[in-house]
Parts: C-alpha cells; structure tokens; sequence
C-alpha cells in the first residue's frame, strides 16, 4: 500500500482556510493554490467543513465544487452530515469521498443507505468516542472504504478495532514524527499541519520516505542517466511541451545533476550553457515548471518532458520560446481540443463584443429559454439524421448541436476545460 501525503484545508461559510481556528485563509487565487498540491505531487486534498445554517452549508459546498473544479488530484469532504441529501450534495461537488462521524447514532443507519446507494467505496467513516470501536466496527467495515483519525488516538488502537485504511490527523509534529506515523502498516496517510507547512517540499518528503523503504507515489527514473545517450559535452536536450494543450513550450539541456535535480524535486532543471551550471526553472522568475511525466525518444538521445507551466516559459514574456515564424503553408487546425477551444473562444468574443447580424449575439439577446430550445431541436435532428441511410448527415447535425452547446456553455460560464475533467475523471 502507498502511503499518501493529504494536505489539509477548512471552509466555514464558503471562506477556505489552512487552519481550524480560521486564522490562516488561502490566498484569493484559490485556483492557482488548487491546482499547485497537484504539481508539488500531494496525494489528495481533505476538506473540513464546519457545522453551519442552511445558507453557510450552500456557500461551503459552492467553495467545496470551485476546489474540486481546480484540483487535480481526488478530494475528501467531512461535512457536518444531517440527513442523506448532504452525502449527494458532497459527492455530487465531485468530492471522492464522504465522511461520516459514526459518534452520531443518527448516521448509523444513514452508513447503509448512502453506501447502497452511492458506494461503500465512496464513503469513509470517522468518530470523535473511541470507547465504541467495537460497535463501529462491522458497519465501518461493511459500508466505508476508509476511517479518519482527526483526534489525538494511537492509530494501532483503531487498527485493532476496524481494519479498514487509516488516514491519521497529525497535531504540530516534526518531519521525523511524520515520517515515524507513515512506517505504521496500518497507516494509509496521513494530514495536519506539518504537511500543509511543508506543502510545497512534499516530493522531497516523498524522496525521504523512499530512503526509509516507505512505499509512496513518487517520481523515480526507470531510466538512469548511464542509459542515456550524451552529446560531446556530456548534455542531452529536452523539450518541455505543456501538458494540457501540448503545445511546445522550450528546447534546454541537462547534465547528470540536472537530471537527477529533476527527478528528486519534481521541478524541472536544466544547464546553462552560457552560464556553464545547473539552474532551476523558475527560480528567479517564479515561472516554474512542475513535472508530469518525462520521457527519452526511441535513441535515448532526447528528452521529452510534459509540465504544468507556471507562467510563461519564454524569458522574453512569451508563453512559448517558439514564436518566431519563418515559413507558413495554411492549414485547417484538426486538434479536436484547439478546434473546440476556438469556437468557444469566438462565441465567448460575440457575447462581450457583440457584432451586428451575427447569429450568436442573436441567441444571447433571445436568452436562455431560446438557447435551450435550440439545443433540444438540434438533438432531435441527431436523432433524424441517425435513422437515415447517409451515415455522412450525423455530423453535420452533431457540429450543429455542438455550436448550440457552446453557446449554453459560455452563457452559463462553463469551460471545456471543465468538461475534459469531468470525462476524465469519469475514467
């Protein structure tokens, strides 16, 4: 079993916080913040929502969905659980997994409902009275996946009671006490404070617990420097490409150290050689480039890295170093994702910059009962062209109820970024 990394946050009334006591907020760039656990390589996010009003409730789950929106890696929710619609409103935000507090009788028979319905693999279960292990244990075990420890109690105690995946809360304790708590068997992950402080050093922490033969997710190179083959001066190049949209953003060089720092951080590192050292990506400008999978051509020869860019990868301020053109033969864009952000980039342009005549502007003028109406009519005519002899119909009428969704998709303020990781997650 891999020992996971969770960093740990706090909504009271829709505001995120890295503490309980609400002293430390996040930052305002909330999706910057998500998104970044994901590139320093943590394993999930667990959220702690504070018992609240109805009103309080909404504006949490609102912050709840924007996290999950953002997040790159799975989410855990523990909710102030009242009846069953609170699960469906946690896991319906895309949070993985539920937490119930089984201290609370009434979620005893609530355990069996929401894990038939749901998934025993999406809920886990917690307790604040440990007196009742004993009790908790064939319902914790029939219908959860998992058991949270957020209270100061030995984890072999639960582990001999429930043997179920123990993820383990950790008060104000050093690095080594972190790493003493993951050697436990029973021990799956582990949150609390000295995780989220030392939140952007987690691959590092990861490479400590690989030392210590403690089994995590983290990056290792199946491929040691000796295999790869080297240029006169020792160097092999790479190519950095962006893993989202897979446009090619830098050519640099590595040496043996640069390689090695790479892997060991999680952040790529490169050598200069003007300045004949090893340098970090980002470590002056802050436009880091997180790794996310690195790769060596069919001669060994080349290195092709995709990253999580942060800013811009070209030093003159360009998002890429390759902008300089020296020949174009026209050629229509077949990337499906390009295509797709394209449109969307020009019905989004018709909405703030209207333009005289243009059907778009049209439907947003008529309003969303209008667009919805289109939307039906057009998949009617899917329906119609399907049923008719010339298969080549279908797309015509798909493109046309593609354009329609678009246009309900920037009404409603939704990306295909968005929609890509939702069927990405559907996986």
């Amino acid at each position: 079993m891999e020992k996971e990394l969770l960093i740990q946050l706090f909504i009271h009334n829709g505001e995120v916080f890295f503490d309980d006591e609400q002293q430390k907020p996040v930052s305002n760039l909330l999706p910057e913040t998500i998104r970044h656990y994901g590139d320093v390589n943590a394993d999930c996010i667990l959220v702690n929502i504070s018992a609240l009003d109805d009103e309080g409730k909404e504006k949490s789950i609102h912050t709840l969905k924007e996290i999950t929106k953002y997040s790159e890696i799975p989410v855990y929710a523990a909710f102030p659980i009242e009846r069953e619609e609170d699960v469906k409103k946690i896991l319906y935000a895309d949070a993985k997994m539920a937490i119930l507090n089984l201290s609370k009788q009434s979620n005893w028979d609530m355990l069996e409902d929401v894990s038939k319905r749901f998934g025993k693999e999406k809920i886990a279960v917690t307790f604040d009275d440990f007196s009742n292990l004993g009790v908790y244990r064939k319902m914790a075990e029939t219908y959860s996946s998992a058991c949270f420890i957020f209270n100061g109690v030995k984890p072999s105690d639960v582990a001999q009671s429930i043997s179920l995946p123990l993820y383990v809360g950790l008060p104000n304790v050093t690095l080594e006490k972190l790493l003493d708590s993951l050697e436990g068997e029973y021990v799956a992950g582990v949150f609390g404070h000295v995780v989220n402080e030392n939140a952007s050093q987690i691959n590092s922490i990861k490479l400590l617990c690989t030392e210590r033969n403690i089994p995590v997710k983290a990056l290792s190179a199946k491929i040691p420097w000796e295999k790869l083959r080297k240029n006169a001066d020792g160097l092999i190049p790479v190519i950095a490409q962006d893993y989202k949209t897979g446009e090619v953003l830098m050519l640099a060089y590595m040496n043996e150290e640069a390689y090695l720092q790479t892997i060991k951080t999680g952040k790529m590192n490169y050598y200069s050689r003007s300045r004949k050292s090893q340098w970090e990506k980002g470590e002056e400008s802050g436009h880091f480039q997180y790794v996310k999978s690195l790769y060596a051509d069919c001669d060994f020869d080349t290195l092709l890295a995709k990253v999580s860019q942060i800013g811009v990868a070209c030093h003159t301020g360009s998002p890429t170093c390759f902008f300089n053109e020296i020949a174009m033969k026209e050629y229509t864009e077949k990337n499906p994702l390009k295509v797709f952000e394209h449109v969307y980039g020009v019905i989004a342009d018709r909405k703030v910059n209207p333009k005289e005549g243009s059907y778009t502007n049209y439907l947003f003028d008529k309003g969303i009962d209008k667009i919805l109406k289109k939307v039906g009519e057009e998949a009617s005519e899917i329906i119609i062209a399907a049923k008719n002899p010339d298969a080549g119909e279908i797309k015509y009428e798909i493109s046309d109820f593609l354009y329609h969704c678009m246009v309900l998709m920037v009404e409603r303020g939704i990306s295909w970024e968005e929609i890509c990781n939702e069927l990405a997650a559907r996986e």
